[in-house]
């Protein structure tokens, strides 16, 4: 296999952050001599988040063997994921805001047609369901574990308990049509074709959908990591790496 010289657009503080949390992993089990120091572990890591590099490609460029490079990165992403925020801290830190948006999205993966219980009738693709709450501002306060795609949004929304705790904490959350019928504080658009509606309905789901656009940044976000544009590991996995990802971000947004 070529080797390169290539770059990994994530900021210096994500590198610093992960290697940080390395090197005291490795004391607390007191792992001796690796092929890697915590530094290059952590860029490992991040290529393969970041970049979607494959485990071979990864071993490649840096001078080791493909299953100490699937051994580094699994290792990693399993103690980012333990330090993403759960839904009970995310509220926390959501009823200091106005309100928050959720909303859900689709993650690819790579699978069968008879692989029915990951296939989206909605997106028309095999993926798993993530729903997603953000600040007034777009920004990521936490990621649900993921769900076949075939499960709905609404229905994902009740199974991870985000209605019962946004309407015990009081908060109020902006969510689209696929959220009809959740109740509590989740506020939704008037339902209806648009010449049907009048013009106070109209003017409603116009400011609603305003509010509601913000979101897409988060997604962005997300998809910002191309390993979860196109998954093609198991899907038992899957929720560790997106929080991981998400441990990642919040970390190099402070």
């Amino acid at each position: 296999m070529l080797v390169y010289p290539s770059g990994v657009d994530v900021s210096s503080s994500a590198l610093r952050f992960l290697a940080a949390r390395l090197r005291q992993h490795r004391r607390a089990i007191g792992s001796r001599w690796r092929r890697l120091n915590p530094g290059r572990q952590a860029l490992l890591a991040l290529a393969h988040l970041r970049m979607g590099h494959t485990y071979a490609q990864l071993a490649a460029g840096l001078g080791i063997g493909t299953t100490t490079a699937y051994r580094y990165a699994t290792e990693a992403v399993e103690l980012l994921a333990a330090l993403a925020p759960t839904l009970a801290e995310a509220i926390r830190v959501a009823s200091t805001k106005a309100f928050v948006i959720l909303d859900g999205t689709l993650l690819p993966i790579d699978r069968i047609a008879a692989d029915r219980p990951f296939y989206s009738g909605k997106h028309k693709k095999h993926g798993m369901n993530l729903q997603v709450l953000t600040d007034p501002f777009g920004r990521l306060l936490w990621v649900s574990p993921a769900l076949p795609g075939a499960v709905h949004d609404v229905r994902a929304a009740r199974e991870h308990g985000i209605v019962d705790t946004l309407a015990a904490a009081d908060i109020t959350c902006w969510a689209d049509k696929a959220y009809r019928g959740s109740g509590g504080n989740v506020r939704t658009p008037y339902w209806g074709r648009w010449e049907t509606l009048s013009a106070g309905q109209k003017a409603v789901n116009r400011s609603h959908a305003k509010i509601r656009a913000l979101v897409e940044q988060a997604m962005a976000t997300l998809k910002a990591w191309r390993l979860l544009r196109r998954l093609r590991c198991s899907t038992n996995r899957i929720t560790s790496l997106v929080q991981a990802v998400l441990a990642l971000h919040l970390a190099s947004s402070e």
